[in-house]
């Protein structure tokens, strides 16, 4: 049997070492950027620090939005109610869970939202 709280402090802790990795390749890419020309749209040379930026914070997003979820999973943990899907009740499968150990709807209730 899995030990999901193991499993979920040990993906946020994954998530928490790359937010603060992400939180300091922008720093560095804002740094970066004060040596450089104000014009970087036309460098030929890749691509622009406006969308290094933009991508680094896009991450960054992504990232604490899991740390979210990871944190509300803890929580389901601790009241009891990790496990079982939040639309239907049923037991979700711990194969998902595996897979998706922050996951809060059992596969069948997934499909049907779509």
């Amino acid at each position: 049997m899995t030990d999901f709280g193991a499993v979920l402090g040990a993906e946020r802790s994954r998530a928490a070492h790359r937010l603060d990795s992400l939180r300091g390749e922008l720093a560095s890419v804002i740094e970066g950027s004060r040596f450089t020309t104000d014009d970087d749209e036309h460098d030929p040379e890749g691509s622009t620090i406006a969308f290094e930026r933009a991508k680094i914070a896009a991450l960054i997003t992504d990232t604490q939005s899991e740390m979210r979820e990871i944190d509300a999973a803890v929580a389901r943990v601790a009241a009891g109610t990790y496990g079982f899907c939040e639309r239907c009740g049923d037991e979700i499968p711990a194969i998902r869970l595996e897979a998706l150990p922050a996951a809060r709807r059992c596969m069948q209730c997934v499909r049907l939202r779509r």
